[in-house]
């Protein structure tokens, strides 16, 4: 009898192993040698679901633990090797004989070890999502044994909780505390980046740190092959919103690695990634373009063609656009509503113009409006609205839908969404209704909610003509009571990175108006725990909001001085950009420029094109010429890879990148001829002004003005392009006496394209002038020219200036603030205000 124990043993043994090395691959649990053994043998050689089912009813009386385990896990390799089209688990859960599996598994879970109860709560989970009873009854006894959990079956359990949503859970904080407590321990990166995504909604900002060092350190070990782990890291920094480069670059480097052997899953989940993160690999973004492309004949149905249009149309060339859209045309009647909604993000992104498409795809929408959630029903109206799409129908039911959602919405995040998709819609409205659920949650709101319902309110207000006496007063009121809640807030604020947290994203007149002075002073009383974590995003906030704190900068300034080896290179660019824009030397400049410059002179190579013409720019701006930057950005190999990544850009930001180029090389051109860079965007500015739009009524008054002043109007000149197409509002020319020179048949119609001369627009035309004479450019400036808090001039008008002085001009910058004053409220005061400027002594 042992003999024949013996025998069998053998067999299954290489039964099994058979199976593992077979392309028909088996994932089965660990069996102990039981008398079950023949049973299990007959489960392993059925070929379909029916066959084990079969089995399990002939067998249900003398069932044990381990022929349950089997089960479970060949019903699921059936699952695994079937497509996502072909998937069907209700058969499997459905079926009478499941119920049976169910019965056994929850009165033996005792017996079984860890591993196998976390392999059959998973396989439960994913075959059968209505089997709670089961479900709870594994969950309690895998809660009991959790401290016993090896970090293998830790990182599974912990995702069967996320497929639960159970993200805050106590049991989700017990398994936090598990791992916090044995983190020197963990060398599996695989478990490790499993739990990091599970916990990451339930840790502090130094247990997060101390996680993104652990997996530094793990990473080294861990096979670059495994793409799912270096997923799984950057979906754990997305979660914390951590965009910690180093981690970031390594993960793409496994991606850029893989690239031939992702998916469409794999590189639509990567996309979405780096787009939540704000990370960009133009590597990554070309040869995933290059492999999304090629799947395009390769699904026909809506599930992957979808996906496969959300993940390539943005940054498709126009021949894939064009495929792509009329390929979803013909499979749009198809679409769930979840994919309709996709697929209208997506053109969003594209700035798709197919009218035909966008309303297949809002006829949609509207079908299924009511099942949307209220973030959900933000990003449709955006979209429509973007895409110009009318439908009086479709926004009135959208309206009722968004008003039936806020009277019944506590949450103070989702009805600052519900307040701010209702005033976007067309005809904005705010009733009484609306104003009560605002004021219900102020109590709870941070900066951002505060912020998004002001921004609603005075769009309502702007908007609404027809409750004016009795709406519009409680709507005023409101706002009073946003202000107070805002300067509270900001008042009782006591750390810095929280407050970051809450700034990154806030943007609008009513935050500039009523929070910017009491943001910027809590930012100073803050400002000791501004370090190298996190001064790329002070800096970026001071860029953005154009408020000069010299306070604030000079502590960044210090920050960067002395710590800038602890910064990514990727940053420091940012970090120069307040300087810049604001047009501010720290009292250490030279010292923190130069700094800035040696540092991220050795990653030259490394920084995407695009950030090296935002960086030389911003430097430009400053009168810097690093000649190693100049050298990286003009030659030819450079600008072929630039051009190749402007493709993949929309096109407000490739003009702008295209801008920016043209006007670091007309400074370095200007300022430092001796690089011998050459003048090559002729044509791009003669594309950029061959139509220059109608002046304003202000400029045409100015303009009669200037030729009274003058002497005449071929005395003056109008919207001049000067050399290297600097455009100026005025242009004279005075002789050594101060008396204006006519300009002749070369005078120029107010609002008219100058004429060149010749193919270069870089000789300024009847350049010679009589001796003792000077060119006059007069410079309107309004607001925009100055810091929002000052009349400081920021650093693109002073630009402008020093560049017009090398070209021979004489300069005269006229601020908004002088020209209307009171002081220059008359015609005659701005007549001799002008007389001044031009002719005297006089401020320049």
């Amino acid at each position: 009898k042992k003999q024949i124990t013996f025998l069998l043993d053998s067999l299954f043994v290489n039964m099994l192993r058979l199976r593992a090395i077979c392309p028909f691959s088996w994932r089965l649990f660990q069996f102990r040698t039981c008398s079950c053994k023949p049973l299990i043998s007959q489960m392993i050689t059925c070929t379909d679901e029916e066959q084990v089912f079969d089995l399990i009813e002939k067998n249900k009386t003398i069932l044990s633990e381990k022929q349950v385990e089997c089960a479970f896990n060949i019903l699921w390799q059936f699952q695994n090797q079937k497509t996502s089209f072909l998937k069907n688990v209700e058969c499997i859960r459905d079926h009478p004989q499941f119920l049976t599996l169910h019965n056994v598994a929850t009165s033996q879970k005792e017996f079984v070890n860890d591993d196998t109860l976390v392999n059959v709560l998973y396989i439960t989970q994913q075959c059968a999502t209505v089997t709670h009873d089961l479900v709870a009854a594994l969950v309690t006894e895998a809660w009991r044994r959790l401290e016993r959990f090896d970090i293998n079956v830790l990182s599974k359990f912990s995702s069967c909780l996320v497929y639960q949503h159970l993200y805050f859970s106590p049991l989700m904080g017990k398994i936090a505390d598990i791992v916090h407590r044995n983190l020197e321990t963990i060398e599996d990166l695989r478990s490790l980046s499993v739990l990091m995504v599970s916990i990451s909604s339930l840790i502090s900002q130094r247990f997060q740190e101390q996680l993104v060092h652990k997996t530094e350190h793990l990473f080294d070990t861990t096979d670059s092959s495994q793409v799912n782990v270096a997923r799984r890291i950057v979906q754990f920094l997305r979660n914390t919103k951590y965009s910690y480069y180093p981690l970031l670059e390594r993960c793409n480097k496994v991606f850029l690695h893989n690239m031939n052997h992702l998916d469409l899953d794999s590189i639509s989940k990567i996309l979405s990634l780096y787009h939540s993160l704000q990370f960009h690999s133009f590597e990554f973004i070309k040869m995933a373009n290059k492999r999304l492309t090629e799947m395009i004949p390769l699904f026909d149905h809506p599930d992957g063609f979808v996906k496969l249009f959300v993940a390539l149309g943005p940054m498709a060339g126009p021949e894939e656009k064009k495929q792509l859209k009329s390929t979803l045309l013909l499979m749009s009647e198809k679409l769930t509503s979840q994919q309709a909604l996709a697929v209208m993000g997506a053109m969003e992104e594209m700035e798709s113009r197919n009218s035909h498409l966008i309303k297949k795809i809002a006829s949609i929408l509207y079908k299924h409006l009511d099942t949307y959630k209220p973030i959900e029903l933000l990003k449709i109206t955006q979209a429509l609205i973007f895409l110009h799409f009318q439908s009086k129908e479709l926004f009135v039911k959208l309206r009722e839908l968004l008003l039936s959602y806020l009277k019944i919405s506590v949450i103070p995040s989702e009805i600052s969404i519900l307040v701010y998709t209702l005033s976007i819609l067309p005809s904005p409205h705010l009733d009484e209704v609306g104003i009560s659920r605002i004021e219900a949650v102020l109590p709870q709101c941070d900066l951002n909610d505060l912020n998004g319902f002001a921004t609603s309110v005075l769009r309502w207000i702007h908007y609404d003509h027809t409750y004016l006496d009795n709406t519009t007063g409680k709507q005023l009121k409101l706002l009073q009571k946003l202000d107070h809640y805002g300067l509270q807030r900001l008042q009782k604020c006591n750390s810095l990175n929280l407050l970051q947290e809450e700034l990154k994203s806030l943007k609008g007149d009513w935050f500039a108006e009523s929070l910017l002075e009491e943001t910027v002073a809590t930012l100073q009383r803050l400002m000791d725990e501004i370090n190298y974590k996190n001064v790329a995003e002070i800096s970026s906030f001071i860029s953005r909001t154009n408020y000069l704190s010299t306070l604030l900068l000079d502590r960044i300034a210090s920050v960067v001085i002395q710590q800038i080896e602890k910064i990514h290179p990727l940053v420091v660019p940012g970090i120069i950009t307040p300087f810049s824009g604001l047009n501010y030397d720290p009292p250490q400049s030279d010292e923190f420029f130069r700094i800035c410059i040696q540092y991220l002179n050795s990653y030259l190579s490394e920084l995407d094109p695009l950030m090296l013409v935002f960086l030389g720019y911003s430097l430009a701006t400053l009168g810097y010429f690093p000649e190693d930057l100049l050298k990286a950005i003009f030659n030819i190999k450079f600008l072929a890879k630039m051009d190749s990544q402007l493709k993949f850009l929309c096109s407000s930001l490739n003009m702008r990148v295209q801008f920016r180029l043209m006007e670091l090389n007309r400074a370095v051109c200007l300022e430092c001829p001796e690089y011998q860079v050459p003048w090559f965007h002729d044509r791009f500015c003669q594309q950029q002004y061959k139509d220059i739009s109608s002046v304003t009524g202000t400029q045409q008054r100015i303009y009669e003005m200037l030729a009274e002043v003058l002497g005449g109007t071929n005395r003056v000149r109008a919207s001049v392009l000067t050399p290297y197409y600097h455009r100026i509002d005025f242009e004279c020319i005075l002789d050594k006496r101060k008396k204006a020179l006519p300009y002749g048949s070369h005078n120029i119609t107010l609002g008219k394209l100058p004429e060149t001369n010749g193919e270069s627009n870089t000789q300024i035309t009847g350049s010679r002038l009589p001796p003792g004479a000077e060119r006059i450019a007069l410079e309107f400036l309004d607001s925009r020219a100055f810091c929002r808090n000052i009349p400081h001039l920021k650093g693109k008008s002073a630009l402008k200036k020093r560049q017009l002085e090398i070209l021979g001009y004489h300069v005269i910058q006229i601020p908004h603030f002088e020209w209307n004053s009171m002081a220059l409220s008359t015609k005659e005061a701005r007549m001799d205000y002008l007389r001044e400027r031009i002719f005297g002594e006089g401020k320049s």
